[in-house]
């Protein structure tokens, strides 16, 4: 703000009509010392807004990290419950064995796999889908067996499943474990 030196007359006049009179050194050394508090405001100002952005990205990276830990941690737990799901799967693969298991016990059996599941899919885990007769898709199976065949067109399709896969989300935790068809 510009200043004119009608200011200091005005000001210095209003003081002294009350009675103290100040000098035009008096006055000029208030307005530096002004200047120098505005200029440590806008210091203060700058620093805490810079803080509080900070601030802010320290809250948005933590949030993000944490979210990553639970991540990580649930993939682990998951990985942890792959071999339960396979006992499960292993017991209703013996169909003969089975199906001697008394009703009762063996629906009471599938309920809690089945609410097993519910509670995986979820949380994000999922089986992936593979059937016998599938292309081979080294994303999603692994092949750990070659079955011979005649065949051409059967060539790298899937025999038989071994073994379920799983993803969490849309990572692969276990890919499917297969064997495959290879032309001789």
């Amino acid at each position: 703000m510009p200043q004119d030196e009608n200011d200091d007359v005005v000001f210095e006049e209003t003081v002294e009509g009350e009675g103290e009179a100040f000098s035009k050194d008096k006055i000029k050394k208030l307005r530096e010392d002004l200047k120098e508090a505005k200029a440590k405001e806008g210091e203060y100002l700058a620093a805490l807004q810079r803080e509080r952005a900070d601030f802010i990205n320290y809250k948005k990276d933590e949030t993000s990290r944490l979210a990553r830990v639970k991540e990580i941690a649930t993939e682990q737990f998951v990985e942890e419950l792959l071999p339960v799901l396979d006992a499960y799967d292993l017991a209703f693969s013996n169909k003969d064995a089975w199906e001697k298991v008394e009703k009762n016990w063996r629906m009471g059996v599938e309920y809690i796999h089945q609410q097993l599941l519910k509670v995986l899919a979820e949380n994000g885990v999922t089986p992936i889908p593979a059937k016998e007769g599938d292309a081979l898709d080294a994303n999603l199976h692994e092949a750990i067996e070659t079955v011979p065949t005649e065949d051409a067109s059967q060539d790298h399709a899937i025999s038989s499943i071994i073994q379920q896969g799983y993803k969490f989300n849309d990572r692969i935790l276990r890919p499917v474990r297969v064997k495959v068809f290879g032309a001789q």
